[in-house]
């Protein structure tokens, strides 16, 4: 009777400790199944609850190494999340710049070309300014320079004649800038004009004048219209070439002419 009663208790102490070894691990299981519920609802908590013939704890360490690869899962995506932006940062950056270095590069040529045709149109303006050109377009020498005759009171012609019936447009052969504007006594209506290179040229005979004294003037621009004021036989334009703007300084209108280039 004392054996029986002996291994009676033995066997009661075991199956105590059974109970609360597995309320334990029920509990461990029942924590771990409340993480996991968290994460992806009843049903999975349900799904993952021990067995009877489960021991519960190969049950918990399972639910854990889940865990812990949803945890690592999201580092995953997260870095690799943060990788692509950061690439996507860096392709937007370098886009930019070569956007920038593009824009930059446009704006130096589109200056760069500006420059070269100011530069172009101040040069051919230069050379406009520079050049000479008849006093009359497409006209004709009908008296040259020092012809004799008793119709000047020098006794020789001290300029030019140009062929040019009344009211035809005279132009200043230069730049430069009127000095003698009305009425010049046998020259009738003239012209007086300071060329820039220091010499001076003489309209006369005109039918009128279109500039004032002071005046600049350029190159092919309209001074007057030829006429037959003065002492004339008909209608003409008298040029003459000077190194003065008084009478007797004459030199040879169309040696002066040629020497800038003008073809007559």
């Amino acid at each position: 009777m004392a054996s029986t009663r002996t291994a009676t208790g033995k066997h009661r102490r075991t199956t105590k400790v059974n109970v609360r070894t597995g309320a334990n691990v029920v509990g461990i299981t029942t924590v771990a199944s409340g993480v996991v519920a968290g994460l992806t609802g009843q049903a999975f908590a349900a799904d993952t609850a021990p067995s009877p013939r489960q021991t519960g704890l190969t049950q918990a360490i399972v639910i854990g190494d889940g865990i812990a690869d949803h945890i690592e899962d999201q580092a995953q995506a997260q870095e690799t999340a943060a990788e692509q932006a950061a690439a996507k940062a860096k392709a937007e950056a370098i886009a930019r710049q070569e956007a920038a270095r593009k824009a930059e590069a446009a704006a130096k040529k589109a200056k760069a070309e500006r420059e070269a045709k100011e530069r172009a149109a101040r040069e051919a303006e230069r050379k406009r300014l520079n050049t000479f050109e008849t006093p009359i377009s497409g006209s004709y020498v009908s008296t040259g320079y020092h012809a004799a005759s008793g119709l000047w009171s020098s006794g020789s012609h001290t300029g030019i004649d140009f062929h040019a019936s009344s009211g035809t447009s005279v132009h200043s052969v230069g730049m430069g800038e009127i000095v003698e504007a009305g009425w010049g006594g046998s020259y009738g209506n003239n012209v007086v004009i300071k060329m820039n290179d220091g010499t001076y040229t003489q309209y006369g005979h005109l039918s009128s004048i279109s500039v004032s004294v002071g005046q600049k003037v350029t190159p092919g621009q309209q001074i007057g219209l030829s006429g037959a004021t003065g002492n004339v036989t008909g209608p003409h334009l008298h040029f003459e070439a000077r190194t003065s703007p008084d009478y007797g300084s004459d030199i040879d209108p169309l040696a002066y002419l040629r020497s800038h280039g003008v073809n007559v």
